[in-house]
């Protein structure tokens, strides 16, 4: 699965999101930025929660760490991972535009997502 997990450090993640998380076989595409109209990244996972800590927190090297990717903008819940798979390699090659349109319509604040998480 692309962009699960880290190798270089454990975190205790905070709560899943998701209820079922745990029994579900779908994941989540989401979008992370360092400040609105930003740098963006586009990732899939199992467990937005963890995820999106691990991100907020550095403990992944990588793209994210790098540019300070700390805030989550944007996400999408998907009953197979699958979809969410097929949807991340989707947005990856879209417009910048269309990007920052999608996040405009659900978060035209650009707000940091996390805490609706927990």
């Amino acid at each position: 699965m692309t962009g699960e997990g880290c190798i270089n450090g454990l975190a205790v993640a905070p709560p899943l999101f998701h209820p079922d998380a745990m029994k579900q076989k779908g994941g989540w595409v989401y979008i992370m930025t360092n400040r609105p109209n930003g740098t963006l990244y586009i990732g899939v996972t199992s467990d937005l929660a963890r995820r999106a800590y691990e991100h907020r927190e550095g403990l992944c090297a990588g793209f994210t760490r790098k540019y300070g990717l700390k805030q989550l903008v944007w996400y999408e819940w998907h009953d197979e991972i699958a979809a969410a798979i097929h949807r991340e390699t989707s947005m990856k090659r879209w417009y910048r535009a269309y990007k920052t349109r999608a996040i405009m319509a659900r978060n035209p604040d650009w707000r940091d997502l996390y805490e609706e998480l927990a």
